[in-house]
């Protein structure tokens, strides 16, 4: 189809685009439908260059690719309550992996990225709201992003926890690379 005439009701742009608007492009990577590499064109910016938004939170969540109609559903009923605080969003398919702490791990999934303003009580409610909202989905969040999952619900979503914990505690038996996340997330206990 021709991209000028429209995707789902939006246009191609005219001119590169920084993705937070009003920002200049000029540290971006590549866009306009030039053809490069995966790896030049997977990161936003070039390297060397920051977001320039400024501090900012994130959110990612992930869930299995054949509900991603009733996950972007389910987000875009949320849309007017995030937008205030959304800098920007990003959608992605990812492959399934066979890495047992993988939020991808044994499934083809669906990323839903939100940039957040720096405003930590505020985007820990809206990333509660999202997280109700994608709970039947088996959304996985990202382990190193902003979430709300209480421990034992996200332990549920990793068919493989039982075994990677068995492996820690045979690599690491001291517990030496633990610390209290990883004792509430992993291995359902306080320090």
């Amino acid at each position: 189809a021709d991209a000028a005439a429209g995707f789902f009701g939006a246009t191609a742009a005219q001119t590169p685009l920084h993705p937070v608007p009003g920002r200049r492009a000029d540290g971006c990577t590549g866009q306009m439908g030039v053809p490069a590499p995966w790896h030049e064109r997977l990161p936003h910016f070039l390297p060397g260059h920051m977001s320039d938004a400024g501090e900012e939170l994130q959110s990612e969540y992930f869930v299995p690719l054949e509900r991603a109609r009733e996950a972007l559903s389910a987000t875009l009923r949320l849309g007017a309550d995030f937008s205030p605080l959304l800098r920007a969003s990003e959608i992605r398919a990812v492959a399934a992996d066979d890495l047992w702490m993988s939020p991808c791990f044994g499934r083809d999934s669906l990323a839903l990225h939100f940039t957040w303003k720096n405003d930590r009580p505020a985007a820990r409610k809206l990333a509660g709201r999202i997280e109700s909202a994608l709970a039947p989905l088996d959304a996985r969040p990202h382990w190193g992003k902003l979430f709300t999952v209480p421990p034992e619900r996200l332990r549920a979503l990793y068919p493989r926890l039982a075994d990677f914990r068995n492996l820690a505690r045979r690599l690491d038996p001291a517990g030496k690379f633990r610390n209290d996340f990883l004792d509430a997330f992993i291995f359902g206990k306080g320090r």
